[in-house]
């Protein structure tokens, strides 16, 4: 049989692989950070965390019955049980329950089927969610609490965890200030970053996750062996994890080196805020991300850049959000200045000559 005659390509991939495999792999590697923070922040944040991913999945079965498609497809592919669980590590893990099912609306919705559903949205899901309830309602998305790990002395008993999330009040005993935003806050007073560096957590505090924020902010470690899981599994690729931090981590080095007293450190920038939550969970959505290897260095290191820009000038304390967004917007330019040249045809896509080589 002549090798012309042969139309049909060869077996070349082997491994099973599918949308829903892909994202269960990618919550299996959430499970650990979340556990342990969930225990950290006690039944408030249990709630919230249940109420939020709960939200989503209804949502997505809403809009698929809307759309006259399968309900069952809400469920079974884990989409938007993911994009939940990301928006709920994204949250003030005391926050009242309509935080969780107004993020779901505006993430399911609002950024996913308003685009087509699955693998049709321009902008990260989950992310969306999170900035529009931080620019509609920042007062209750800034408010943050130091952890009160489950069954100890002071933690909010179930009871009270259900006043705390359908009432809405959160006492005031509790609250705090996330790192970025005590540094960013005493800084426009006037007192120096290294001053103020003085009265937050130490780095090793804010890599296992004893200070406030969200869930996503805290415990940096098991958010960091997650993303090497996906590494391990090939989920993901490590241009975007490396070149995200590794472009906050140079800009933010760059400027402390010149001007310590204004500019925090590059190891500062790491282990705060949702950076790692960021480079491995969100940055990396297939779908918001550019395609090639190239693209995916250039998508990071504006992440990374945009991150630290959005910290250091913008009013508010953590940018991973808004970068992210703002990166998505810019992914199919990334994309067709960086897409490969197919074979047999020069960057412009046109055929090659017989016999020419690259031009």
């Amino acid at each position: 049989m002549s090798l012309l005659s042969i139309n049909q390509s060869g077996p070349f991939t082997h491994q099973v692989s599918s949308v829903q495999k892909t994202m269960f792999t990618v919550l299996l590697a959430l499970m650990p950070a979340t556990a342990f923070n969930l225990y950290l922040f006690g039944w408030p944040a249990i709630l919230l965390f249940t109420i939020t991913v709960g939200s989503c999945v209804v949502a997505e079965a809403l809009c698929l019955a809307l759309a006259g498609q399968p309900i069952k497809a809400a469920l079974s592919d884990y989409s938007a049980a993911l994009t939940g669980w990301l928006l709920a590590m994204s949250l003030p893990p005391w926050a009242p329950w309509w935080v969780g099912v107004l993020g779901a609306v505006f993430a399911i919705g609002l950024a996913k089927h308003t685009f087509g559903g699955i693998g049709q949205n321009m902008f990260n899901p989950a992310m969306v969610g999170r900035t529009v309830l931080l620019i509609s309602f920042p007062v209750v998305m800034t408010a943050w609490v130091m952890p009160h790990p489950l069954f100890s002395a002071g933690a909010p008993g179930l009871f009270e965890a259900i006043g705390i999330t359908i009432g809405g009040q959160m006492p005031d005993a509790v609250s705090a200030a996330s790192a970025l935003g005590h540094v960013k806050t005493e800084l426009s007073r006037g007192i120096p970053v290294t001053q103020s560096m003085a009265q937050v957590p130490d780095l090793m505090d804010m890599m296992l996750g004893y200070r406030a924020g969200s869930l996503g902010e805290t415990s940096a470690v098991l958010i960091l062996a997650g993303g090497l899981f996906l590494m391990a599994r090939r989920i993901i690729s490590w241009h975007i994890p490396l070149s995200v931090m590794g472009g906050l981590f140079l800009i933010a080095a760059t400027f402390h080196a010149v001007d310590p007293a204004r500019f925090s450190s590059g190891t500062f920038h790491l282990v705060s805020g949702a950076t790692f939550l960021g480079a491995f969970f969100i940055a990396t959505d297939y779908v918001t991300s550019p395609v090639s290897k190239k693209g995916q260095l250039v998508f990071g290191v504006g992440c990374g850049v945009l991150i630290w820009l959005i910290r250091t000038f913008a009013g508010y304390p953590e940018g991973v959000a808004f970068a992210v967004l703002l990166m998505n917007a810019l992914t199919p330019i990334i994309d067709q200045y960086t897409r490969p040249r197919a074979f047999g045809r020069n960057r412009k896509g046109e055929p090659l000559p017989l016999g020419k080589g690259k031009p």
